[in-house]
């Protein structure tokens, strides 16, 4: 399969997908290869059919992993041998993944978790600068020194999701501390390089090792990953009064579907909320 898989990475490149899914794709056209014991060019329609039935029935694949190898087939058969499985699409089950509401930290959680957590200034920083901006991990661990537009008060995060560019805000207190840390560390190319080769940037794993431990430092539930901190910018700034269309644009979402997941209101603001039936009762005097 070797001259296929070259063919595949190179139709993914030419199409600008992302390195994950580069990997997620040619993983899936790999373990169909291994499935059936031969070349994916030589495996009809309904081995097709009958593997991804076996990842669903079998392996009790998730919705969203059964997806990524159904679409991972598709752009291999479709870009590499031009060759449609529509047909085989249309008999399978296709879960809709489950609506789950993005989990989110209060903002004396995020407090807490920056003073008392993070024992280090580079990573009170990097944690500040994920939640602050609304990045994505790869997003923050990818920012540069140049990216930061104190001026504007911005921050340009290059090649996002979808390769897109775009600006996010760019908090003062967040400014002063990126001031702070500059003048320690000078870091260069990337604001925050790995620990092991500063020509690097840092690691999505050592990241989400970073933010684990603060977690446990200050004795605060892990809720999901440290993609929860953008989760909690985007809900923060909805129960501020933000437009949602604004919310959409500094996320880098495509769809306001996307965005529309955190019109949610989290248990904190309902606790806050009172109830029109006590706005008219007037309570009896004595």
């Amino acid at each position: 399969m070797t001259s296929l898989r070259q063919q595949l990475i190179t139709a993914l490149t030419l199409k600008r997908y992302s390195p994950k899914t580069h990997e997620a794709y040619v993983a899936a056209v790999a373990a169909l290869a291994r499935y059936c014991g031969r070349s994916p060019d030589t495996i009809c329609d309904q081995e097709i059919k009958t593997y991804l039935l076996h990842l669903h029935h079998e392996r009790k694949l998730s919705a969203s992993s059964l997806n990524v190898a159904v679409s991972g087939l598709r752009f291999f058969y479709g870009h590499v041998l031009d060759r449609s499985i529509a047909e085989v699409e249309k008999s399978l089950p296709r879960p809709k993944k489950p609506t789950q509401y993005a989990r989110t930290y209060s903002l004396q959680e995020i407090r807490t978790l920056l003073r008392q957590g993070c024992t280090q200034l580079k990573h009170r920083v990097f944690l500040m600068t994920v939640y602050g901006a609304g990045l994505r991990l790869n997003e923050a661990c990818h920012l540069q020194p140049k990216d930061i537009e104190s001026e504007r008060m911005m921050i340009r995060v290059n090649q996002g999701k979808g390769s897109k560019d775009r600006y996010t805000i760019l908090s003062a207190w967040l400014l002063e501390e990126l001031r702070v840390y500059w003048k320690i560390f000078r870091p260069q190319p990337w604001l925050f390089p790995s620990s092991r080769d500063p020509h690097r940037p840092l690691l999505d794993g050592s990241a989400q090792k970073m933010f684990y431990c603060a977690l446990a430092r200050c004795g605060l539930p892990n809720k999901g990953g440290i993609h929860c901190l953008r989760h909690s910018f985007a809900t923060h700034l909805l129960e501020a009064g933000v437009e949602i269309t604004v919310i959409k644009m500094l996320l880098g979402h495509r769809s306001l579907k996307t965005t529309s997941n955190y019109l949610h209101v989290s248990a904190e603001r309902l606790s806050q909320i009172s109830s029109p039936l006590d706005l008219i009762h007037e309570p009896s005097a004595g």
